[in-house]
Parts: structure tokens; C-alpha cells; sequence
């Protein structure tokens, strides 16, 4: 590794000589900002593939967005050229058909010949892994504020080729306040949970909520590909297994969780394709995974990527989650949601999506108004509990014609509509 000047970065940058070369970048909350802004002003046209991108981010019509996961920083790109695919097989990308030209990566300082990817593991190894075997240049941002991490994001000095020094505070995300009909969703939510349990949470609200009703719980492990802040509470009630690891791809909270996650021996970032291995997620007791949705159907297929029909987020780890929860020893997958769109006026309950399905044959799906636990259970049975355990009272009606329309029940009269034909949606709009 050889530490340069961002003058001389920029120089030796200049001397790549691909048309559009593709530059994949490290995501969330870890983009090396400063290195990517080098990068901006000396390559004119390129591909940048970065998963949850977060603002700010270059955008402009000579620099493509790439991702298999949306964030805000790509989400309204009008150039998005958005790969459907499972964070699981997200590595094989970079082997088969969008291999980089340069990997750029936020990084510790170096400590005994390591440096650490720090809060954020996820695809990068594969990514590094690909560009060393086809020479592709390896920029790394050193940066004394990255938390050092364990595992898989560990590298040598060696793997790097350029470096430069950036002391620059992480970013995190917004907090935001959960609201009661969160709290009542965590409730339901936390009461799936057992002692002992594997837990998976994605991003949202709605985990963190449940997380913080699991205080009083014992032996908990973490199995996911996000730690958050409500681990760390976990962790301070003693509610986690002291001698399981933490196992994770990557962190995404406030100041105080990164501080935590420097250098704790009990936390081990992996690599994708370890973290989201159906088959290793399903060795774990009690596999159980949490996530939210958009939109759930009477099928209880889970849209948790499309907003009026345009690309929200993308499957992430979700699908690799569920088949891995379903799999374990007493496990299960979970999808949490509010029931009721406030900003559009809709029910996130619908008769049937006509976007692409995120996830399906979840063990339990849960909203404010409680919990339908439709594992194994009959399509009838499945969309009956949906619609008097899940669906706002409002959307009811119109949901016991719709499953009747779709033989799914015998009621196809006498229910009154709710509201007027418009609280249902075309299966795409929400907030």
C-alpha cells in the first residue's frame, strides 16, 4: 500500500484508460466520500456501483448509478441501472458480468500491516477479490475514525494500492422517533421471540422497536446482516449469549455504536456470502427473522421494493433471510409492517400485488392490529387471518370481496366497501 497525496491520486487516477469504467465503491454509511470526490473530478465518464447509497453521492449525466440495492443517493438517478438480485449472489457479479476497474473503500488505519473495511464488509471482499485476480486498482480512504472491526474485512496493507488520509467523523442515520402504532407492532412483534432465539433485524423502525422490547429475554444470538443500535441494547441488559459472537456484515447506527464496535472481539463481520447463506443462516437455533414490507397481499406475498411502480430499495438480504429462517430448527420468518398508509391514504394490506414479489411463505405477518401466524396454513385460512388479525378496519370489506373474487373465501356479498374503491390502490401505491 502506498500512501499518496490526493494530488497524486488524482494524477495516477488520470492514467486509467477504460471507457466508463466501473467503480464500486463502499456503501451505507462507510462511502469514502472524499476519495469518490477525486475520483469525480478526474474520470469524466464512469460506472458507479454502490449498494444503499446514501446522499451526498456524484450525480451527474456522465456517471452512471449502479446497484442490486437503492438508496437515497441513487433512488431518483434518472440514469439507475438497477440489478434485481439477492445480496447472497451479489459477489458473483463481480466475477461474471460487472467486474471493477477500481475498488474504492473506507477504511481504519493500519495496525500491525491490517487495515479494517470497518463498519462496512458486505460485498466488498468479493469486489477486492476480483479486482486483485484482473489487476484493477484498489484506492483505500484511511481514516483514524473508521472503527477497527474483526473478520472478513480484514485486510492486508498488500491488498491496497493507493491510500490517502482522510480524519473525518462517519455519518450516521436520522433518528426517528417510533410512534405508537410502531410500539404496537414491536409488541406483537417481540412476542414471537423466545429465549434463546437467532435474531436477523433489517432496517426500520419497526426492528428497532422490537428490539427494544427484548430486554428481558436470555440467550439471544445475532445472525444478520445489519448490527444496529438496538443490539447494543441488547447487549447492556444482557439479553445476548455472552459466548456467541455478534455476527453481522455491517453496522448502521449512531456515533456511540461505532465507538462500541471498535475492536470488540465478540463481533465478527463476514462477507456476504457467508452472512447471507441460506444454508448457514439455517444452522442456527431459532432462526428468526424480522423484516418489514410495503405492502403484503392476501397471498402473503411481501413487496418491500417498489413505490408506484418505480424501484424503492431492491430484494437486499430479505429473500436469503426467509429461506433461512424457514429452515432452521424452530424457525421463523416474519414480516412487520404498518397496516395503513397515512401519507397516501391506502392499506398496505391488498388483494394482490402487481409488483415484483420481494419475499413469500412467511411464518407470521404482523401490523398494529396484530399478528396472523400463517404458516402452513390453507390459502383460505392464510388470507382470512390476514384481513381480521392484520388489515385496517377500514380496508376489510373490500378485502373479504376481493377474496371471494379469488376464491379464497364463499363471502362475496354483503360487505360494505371501505371508504371507496381508491383505499386498496392498484398494488403499487404507498408511502
Amino acid at each position: 500500500m502506498r500512501v499518496v497525496s490526493e494530488r497524486e491520486l488524482a494524477n495516477l487516477l488520470g492514467a486509467i484508460t477504460e471507457p466508463a469504467p466501473r467503480v464500486i465503491a463502499s456503501g451505507n454509511f462507510a462511502t469514502p466520500l472524499r476519495a469518490l470526490e477525486i475520483v469525480d473530478a478526474t474520470i469524466e465518464t464512469y460506472r458507479l456501483f454502490v449498494l444503499n447509497a446514501q446522499h451526498p453521492i456524484a450525480s451527474r449525466p456522465d456517471v452512471l448509478h449502479e446497484t442490486s440495492f437503492v438508496g437515497p443517493g441513487m433512488r431518483h438517478s434518472p440514469g439507475l441501472d438497477y440489478v434485481p438480485m439477492r445480496l447472497s449472489l451479489v459477489p458473483r457479479l463481480f466475477a461474471a458480468s460487472r467486474s471493477p476497474d477500481l475498488v474504492v473503500v473506507h477504511t481504519s488505519t493500519p495496525r500491525s500491516g491490517k487495515i479494517s473495511l470497518g463498519i462496512e464488509v458486505n460485498v466488498l471482499p468479493a469486489a477486492l477479490d476480483v479486482a486483485h485476480e484482473r489487476g484493477a486498482l484498489v484506492v483505500a480512504q484511511l481514516n483514524p475514525k473508521m472503527p477497527y472491526t474483526f473478520g472478513d474485512g480484514e485486510l492486508d496493507t498488500e491488498m491496497v494500492d493507493l491510500a490517502i488520509e482522510v480524519d473525518q467523523d462517519l455519518p450516521s442515520p436520522k433518528p426517528h422517533l417510533a410512534d405508537e402504532r410502531t410500539e404496537q407492532i414491536g409488541e406483537h412483534v417481540a412476542r414471537l421471540v423466545s429465549d434463546g432465539a437467532t435474531l436477523q433485524l433489517g432496517i426500520g423502525q419497526v426492528p428497532d422497536a422490537t428490539l427494544g422490547r427484548l430486554g428481558q429475554r436470555r440467550g439471544l444470538r445475532i445472525w444478520s446482516e445489519m448490527v444496529s443500535d438496538g443490539v447494543l441494547g441488547l447487549e447492556r441488559t444482557g439479553a445476548l449469549d455472552p459466548e456467541q459472537d455478534i455476527t453481522a456484515s455491517f453496522v448502521y447506527g449512531s456515533p456511540e455504536l461505532y465507538r462500541w464496535v471498535d475492536s470488540n472481539p465478540r463481533l465478527r463481520l463476514r462477507r456476504t456470502e457467508a452472512t447471507n447463506d441460506p444454508s448457514l443462516i439455517a444452522a442456527n437455533p431459532a432462526m428468526t427473522s424480522i423484516n418489514t414490507a410495503l405492502q403484503i397481499d392476501l397471498f402473503a406475498q411481501a413487496n418491500a421494493s417498489y413505490v408506484a411502480g418505480r424501484i424503492y430499495s431492491g430484494f437486499g438480504g430479505q429473500p436469503d433471510f426467509v429461506v433461512g429462517a424457514l429452515h432452521s430448527r424452530d424457525g421463523q420468518a416474519v414480516i412487520a409492517l404498518r397496516a395503513w398508509h397515512a401519507k397516501t391514504d391506502t392499506s398496505a394490506v391488498i388483494p394482490l400485488l402487481k409488483v415484483p414479489v420481494g419475499s413469500f411463505q412467511h411464518s407470521a405477518v404482523v401490523t398494529e392490529h396484530g399478528c396472523a401466524s400463517v404458516f402452513g396454513r390453507s390459502q383460505r385460512a392464510q388470507a382470512r387471518l390476514l384481513i381480521e388479525e392484520t388489515a385496517d378496519p377500514l380496508a376489510r370489506d373490500e378485502l373479504w370481496e376481493a377474496a371471494g373474487q379469488f376464491g379464497l373465501t364463499d363471502r362475496l356479498s354483503g360487505a360494505k366497501p371501505a371508504r371507496d374503491r381508491s383505499v386498496l390502490g392498484s398494488g403499487s401505491s404507498v408511502e
